[in-house]
């Protein structure tokens, strides 16, 4: 007959070292936890024979559960902050930014394509404007832009005081 005290602290120790491996291929599930307290249940176990049997086992399970919990956010939270900017980029909100071309632009139609912030946009304008140009959203329409070439702004030398 198998050893019961060896097998089921074993057991404990697999089923939290799979559920590690789980939460490493599909993390956000919150499976450390209990793989944390598994791992560590099975672990006392096999070093303190008919521990898993002891009022104990439930008493420790409990107290590593809430600063393994704890923890775990606090990683999860490092390793992905949440998102303070929109999820969705609507043409509106494009208005005033600069853009690159990334296909010519004619005017009257929409077979132009400007890249702003990294999101390729069909564009555009009241005169055409070669690939490479740099540009500035005047308007939006449903996913079409209507730009215009940008102009640097003039950079004035500083004034020197006089003498």
């Amino acid at each position: 007959m198998p050893d019961v005290t060896f097998w089921l602290p074993m057991g404990f120790v697999i089923a939290g070292v799979v559920l590690y491996l789980w939460e490493l291929s599909q993390p956000g599930f919150f499976i450390a936890v209990p793989a944390t307290v598994l791992i560590l249940l099975g672990t006392l176990g096999l070093i303190i024979e008919e521990f898993l049997f002891s009022v104990w086992a439930p008493i420790v399970g409990i107290v590593v559960a809430f600063p393994t919990t704890f923890i775990t956010l606090r990683v999860y939270r490092q390793l992905a902050p949440p998102s303070t900017g929109p999820l969705t980029t609507i043409g509106q909100s494009l208005v005033g930014k600069i853009g690159t071309v990334t296909r010519h632009i004619e005017p009257d139609v929409t077979v132009g394509k400007v890249r702003i912030e990294g999101q390729i946009w069909s564009a555009t304008a009241d005169e055409p404007i070669p690939e490479g140009n740099k540009v500035v959203v005047e308007a939006s329409r449903g996913v079409h832009v209507k730009v215009r070439p940008y102009v640097e702004p003039l950079q004035t030398p500083p004034v020197e005081a006089a003498p």
